[in-house]
């Protein structure tokens, strides 16, 4: 088998420029492609990127997945913080919502502004 590496994870939204801009704002990421309906926003000193495309019919999935029938969850990004109640003000801050649904005291559940689900947690 031939070298591969993950290069970015991809998300649909209503609006791929909000929503890198927002991802940019909370990682502190920067744009390395930037066109009218696709944005890359990688880490500065390298790494595995982000992505964004724009989909008119973008149907944001409903966390905790207890709606039969509704778009559920596939993914969801974990980020690692030190200092969880400040990162938590910081990022609702940026424009995240905190979930209703807390399951855990070391990690905070979020939704981006397309309502993508999003962790923020601390090490125990």
């Amino acid at each position: 088998m031939s070298p591969t590496t993950l290069t970015t994870v991809v998300f649909d939204a209503p609006d791929a420029h909000e929503l890198a801009d927002f991802y940019c704002r909370l990682l502190g990421y920067v744009v390395r492609e930037d066109e009218p309906d696709w944005v890359v926003i990688v880490p500065p000193a390298g790494g595995t990127g982000l992505s964004f495309q724009t989909e008119p019919e973008y149907v944001p999935p409903v966390w905790p997945t207890r709606k039969p029938g509704h778009q559920q969850m596939m993914l969801h990004l974990d980020i690692e913080v030190d200092d969880l109640a400040a990162e938590t003000a910081r990022a609702v801050a940026e424009g995240a919502t905190l979930a209703d649904y807390q399951p855990q005291d070391h990690v905070r559940v979020f939704f981006d502004p397309a309502g993508h689900p999003f962790c923020l947690w601390r090490r125990e």
